[in-house]
């Protein structure tokens, strides 16, 4: 078992989701960077679909029930195991009892943990992932909580150092034109690719909230609720668009402008980065 000291400000169990369940309402979820999870998996022996730790900005404190081996994929941490230093992108191995301090991102937003032999949850619908839009799987993890491990599946990587991505300041997001262009005036799409917009502090795993230009609409009111798909940039009746995420709904009434290609930056993405679109074929 692995007991929580300190859970942070938001520690979830999350694996690679359960895709294939959007026609029951229910979304793919799983980590925000799945790469960034099946790495960190890899790196301790694990099959990559295995269960880890999301771990937002905060950090947390783990106390381990056995020996472990485990690693972290993600934002810039330092990390302590007991009283030694440890290194992200790397195995490290535990000791029974051992404390594994991991603390608030200096740069980035999220980091992933995987540990030998996988967080043990109860799945539903075939993952461990938690929604926290729907509430499927297990809660946010919370101060107190101990998580069961399942067994070693084999040995971790032989490596010094595996380098994670970089954490720009400015992100570039391609964007495919939606399905709901037409309820826009001409301007907004050229707005949407020709202006900076900010990440907001109201962002969360359902969705990135967006600040700046506000895109003006040709037709008022709502649709009836349609399909979303992860990447839709759904624009409420303020005009600030909303890039979907892994725990977003599977529907919605409001209308979608674009698509963004690939969401994944976005996991690191903390409140006030700088969020560019540009079309696809530039």
């Amino acid at each position: 078992m692995i007991e929580v000291l300190r859970a942070g400000a938001l520690t979830t169990v999350q694996d690679q989701g359960r895709p294939g369940h959007a026609h029951l309402g229910v979304p793919r979820s799983g980590a925000l960077d799945p790469a960034a999870l099946r790495l960190a998996n890899r790196l301790v022996g694990n099959p990559e679909t295995a269960a880890g730790l999301e771990i937002t900005l905060t950090g947390c404190t783990l106390r381990f029930g056995r020996a472990a081996t485990v690693a972290l994929i993600g934002a810039e941490v330092d990390v302590r195991v007991d009283r030694r230093p440890g290194d992200l992108g790397r195995p490290l191995s535990l000791l029974a009892g051992a404390l594994l301090r991991i603390g608030p991102a200096r740069a980035g937003l999220r980091t992933w943990l995987a540990v030998g032999g996988g967080i043990a949850v109860e799945p539903v619908l075939g993952s461990r992932a938690t929604d926290t839009l729907s509430g499927l799987g297990p809660p946010p993890v919370r101060d107190g909580d101990r998580l069961p491990l399942g067994e070693p599946d084999g040995p971790p990587a032989p490596v010094d150092v595996t380098p994670g991505p970089p954490l720009p300041d400015r992100l570039r997001l391609a964007v495919h034109p939606g399905p709901r262009r037409d309820w826009f005036a001409p301007a907004a799409l050229d707005l949407l690719l020709g202006t900076p917009y900010t990440i907001s502090p109201a962002s969360n795993r359902v969705g990135a909230r967006l600040v700046g230009a506000a895109l003006p609409r040709a037709v008022a009111g709502e649709l009836p609720s349609e399909g979303l798909v992860l990447g839709a940039v759904q624009v409420p009746p303020d005009g600030q668009p909303l890039i979907f995420l892994a725990d977003h709904p599977t529907t919605g009434g409001y209308p979608v402008i674009g698509v963004v290609d690939d969401v994944t930056p976005l996991a690191q993405a903390r409140p006030g980065t700088t969020v560019l679109f540009h079309g696809p074929q530039r």
